[in-house]
């Protein structure tokens, strides 16, 4: 169940990007068995302007790491919208929650200088925790899987002032356990706070120094640093957001206190983070079994892998696995550590969800992976086909770029960023459509019966409305948005 993913709503001319809508030119590998770089450059760009334009993204970087090299590097939209001031390559943008990848490289540092344990717990470095904290392990807090109270709560409305930091962390040392540790994932900021105390203890200096030394000189990263709204940032792109429902463009206060700031924080221009790539598995930053470590998944108690490795979300395991870093619904990175490719995606919108474009973008560089994966690619290519003649017969259009192109459905998440992305622009009867190819293709998604439900829930539409509200909470028993709507609808 998704709500209304309204912050996707901005006018098009923001971006100034002119959309390719020729499907005969459709940005895909499969023209040519083999295109030259300067072909698969052009493809890119018309596939990140018509992207830009579906998403709403004001300014983007992007960067595409091959052979360790950057082969493509390039800045798109603005990076301040009042003053029509475009993005450049200088520009810096917000990785919020990617910082989590850096600060798993300054781990494997220290674990490489034998000054830690990953399997050591907590307690072991960091006096006064509670009780119930010691025995977590270091590699259970870098996976998400300790167990220990987030410090980002509803219980804790502002964490703005020095008073209000100190507050929210002795209070949450007084909250339980949220489950046991080692047997859930749960995404948490408190983790990576108490990592960053084991850095300041164990590197000698203040996190920040650490990354500064240890891995932004050494990768050459010119730009790079830590802020928030607050703070003046050279050559900062302006972050943004959208109102709900389908509202006005807003500014994105971003509030990183210090102490968070190995979790959150960083902001970097795509180059930099392209150049850091490229020294670290170049070994310059941690040795090649170091790396092998950082890029492994943890394991749950009972023995299954866990959704993260060290720092890094796990986005795929198997051919074509992928490590990343993903922040704010704004910037992601990946990287392909068995094909020789990483793809840099720095937006200044929150909300922009760019980690869904990498797959696509490495598509053109990897076509087994885009057969594989591509269904998203899929979308892309189906919604160009509806701006040259509409949304009818969406079924048909679909099953014929499948067959075309070879391409694997698109997901339920395409189907439902897609739809509510449509809501947003106040396109109901688009979105209809949209989410009716999704239950069609995945008809026992309750998730895409609830957001089918929820539309017609938008257009008065009652009847229809209950139905797959009904449809949703018979698939999905736990499904609590569903049974509150039924009930406030009058259904039984």
């Amino acid at each position: 169940m998704t709500k209304l993913i309204a912050s996707l709503c901005v006018v098009c001319s923001l971006i100034g990007a002119t959309v390719a809508t020729n499907t005969a030119n459709a940005s895909d590998t499969s023209a040519k068995a083999q295109p030259s770089d300067s072909e698969i450059k052009q493809q890119i760009d018309r596939y990140i302007k018509s992207e830009m334009q579906e998403r709403r993204i004001p300014g983007m970087q992007l960067a595409v790491v091959r052979g360790g090299k950057i082969v493509l590097l390039k800045s798109y939209g603005l990076a301040e919208i009042p003053n029509a001031v475009a993005v450049n390559d200088q520009n810096v943008f917000s990785i919020n929650s990617a910082t989590k990848s850096f600060t798993g490289v300054a781990i494997m540092q220290l674990v490489e200088e034998g000054k830690l344990d990953l399997s050591a717990p907590v307690s072991r470095y960091l006096d006064g925790l509670p009780v119930a904290w010691q025995a977590v392990t270091v590699r259970q807090l870098l996976t998400h899987t300790s167990g220990i109270p987030d410090i980002i709560s509803s219980k804790i409305p502002s964490l703005a002032t020095p008073q209000e930091v100190d507050a929210a962390w002795a209070a949450i040392q007084t909250w339980p356990m949220e489950f046991k540790t080692g047997e859930r994932y749960r995404y948490n900021q408190t983790n990576y706070i108490l990592l960053g105390k084991i850095i300041d203890r164990l590197s000698g200096m203040p996190f920040i120094a650490f990354f500064q030394k240890r891995q932004f000189a050494v990768a050459g990263m010119r730009s790079v640093g830590f802020g928030e709204s607050r703070d003046v940032i050279p050559h900062k792109a302006v972050s943004y957001r959208y109102e709900e429902p389908g509202g006005s463009l807003k500014h994105v206060a971003e509030v990183f206190p210090p102490f968070m700031r190995t979790g959150a924080g960083m902001n970097s221009s795509a180059e930099d983070v392209a150049n850091w790539l490229i020294a670290l598995q170049q070994g310059k930053l941690i040795s090649a079994a170091g790396l092998k470590q950082l890029w492994t998944p943890g394991t749950f108690n009972n023995g299954k892998p866990t959704v993260w490795a060290l720092g890094w979300p796990v986005m795929r395991q198997g051919e074509y696995a992928a490590v990343a870093g993903v922040g704010g619904a704004r910037s992601a990175f990946y990287v392909y550590p068995g094909h020789d490719l990483a793809i840099v995606t720095l937006t200044n919108l929150a909300g922009a969800d760019p980690q869904g474009m990498i797959d696509d973008i490495a598509g053109f560089y990897l076509p087994g992976l885009r057969k594989a994966h591509g269904g998203a690619y899929a979308a892309h290519l189906l919604r160009e086909q509806i701006a040259q003649d509409g949304y009818t017969g969406l079924a048909a259009k679909l099953n014929k770029i499948k067959i075309n192109r070879g391409l694997p459905d698109p997901s339920e998440d395409d189907f439902n960023s897609w739809g509510y992305r449509l809501l947003s622009k106040k396109m109901a009867d688009q979105a209809v459509t949209v989410f009716g190819l999704g239950v069609q293709v995945y008809p026992n998604s309750a998730n895409l019966h609830d957001s089918l439900a929820e539309v017609y829930e938008f257009q008065a539409d009652k009847v229809a409305a209950l139905k797959h509200y009904r449809l949703s909470l018979g698939l999905d028993a736990q499904n609590t948005h569903a049974a509150e709507r039924i009930a406030a609808l009058g259904g039984k």
